[in-house]
């Protein structure tokens, strides 16, 4: 295999034109809701329904979504930006406490409450790629909202229109 030559900071830059929803991914570990914020996620198949999600292998969340059988997706509504920046460690004026993150439980699943979408999947594979894992789940439960999404373009946050 032979060494890629273009730069990691080169490549973010340029896949940061491409947008993306914002998401959380969610799974209850160790009798604890846990989160990461993730824009990494796709969806890859209509049947059976299956979404993806990418996974830095030094996230500990990555410990957890091999350890797990079970996870949420919830896209984030653009009144969350608070809690993207929460479960993506990042610390900004008006951030929530971990007590005050909006859980929504599904069958023992924690969501996030006011989502735009919820997904509930079970793990169906999982597939080493680099420095991610790429975690393919079953959509087992789905719900929705035609609230307006968060948008993440060229390393920010925006909204649609």
């Amino acid at each position: 295999m032979t060494s890629s030559a273009l730069p990691p900071h080169e490549f973010r830059q340029t896949l940061g034109r491409f947008a993306s929803g914002v998401t959380i991914i969610t799974a209850a570990h160790a009798g604890e809701k846990r989160g990461m914020t993730a824009n990494a996620f796709v969806s890859v198949s209509l049947t059976p329904p299956l979404i993806l999600v990418g996974v830095d292998k030094r996230a500990s969340m990555h410990s957890v979504l091999e350890e797990v059988q079970r996870f949420g997706v919830s896209v984030l509504s653009v009144a969350q930006r608070p809690l993207s920046d929460h479960f993506a460690g990042r610390h900004s004026a008006g951030k929530p406490q971990a007590a005050d993150v909006p859980w929504f439980d599904h069958e023992g699943l924690p969501l996030i409450a006011g989502a735009v979408a919820q997904l509930v999947c079970r793990k169906h594979s999982a597939v080493d790629a680099g420095d991610h894992t790429l975690f393919v789940g079953e959509v087992e439960y789905s719900r929705y909202t035609d609230d307006d999404p968060l948008i993440y373009f060229r390393g920010d946050y925006h909204e649609l229109g």
